[in-house]
């Protein structure tokens, strides 16, 4: 149940995160300026990664670990659809998300933010929809507790 517990926190977590960035965050990237813009997005990166990598790491695993060995009161299936959300999040990451990223990273560049602020939609969502899941479990959990 530690480990369930683990992954309620890291995901909701991310998931308010998520909506900080895609909301506020990433948008007031465009009000940076051109000449503190390369400066922004080299100290955005890496002090980005001190807050999301930890969470974001604590999350995979125990997402894995619910998926190989899943909690027998709730559907396997839940588990299964949680790692595959969490898939989607992973893969944007590392195919969008972190190039467009390094692409900002000499100078700013309208068309590299909009996809940014755009692609960023897809994390957004998933981890949304991963927050409503674990939420769900927990309820699960909850009521047959009882």
């Amino acid at each position: 149940m530690l480990v369930f517990i683990a992954n309620v926190a890291s995901t909701l977590y991310m998931m308010g995160l998520i909506w900080f960035v895609q909301v506020v965050h990433y948008p007031l990237h465009g009000h940076v300026g051109t000449a503190q813009f390369s400066e922004y997005q080299q100290l955005h990166m890496s002090w980005t990664g001190l807050v999301v990598g930890p969470a974001m790491m604590i999350e995979a695993l125990t997402t894995l670990y619910l998926v190989i060995d899943p909690i027998q009161q709730v559907p396997t299936w839940y588990f299964w659809l949680g790692g595959i959300l969490l898939l989607f999040i992973w893969a944007s990451t590392g195919l969008l998300q972190v190039p467009l990223h390094n692409g900002l990273l000499d100078q700013f560049n309208e068309y590299r933010h909009s996809q940014l602020v755009r692609s960023n939609w897809i994390r957004t969502i998933c981890w949304t929809f991963r927050g409503a899941l674990v939420l769900y479990i927990m309820n699960l959990l909850l009521v047959g507790a009882r």
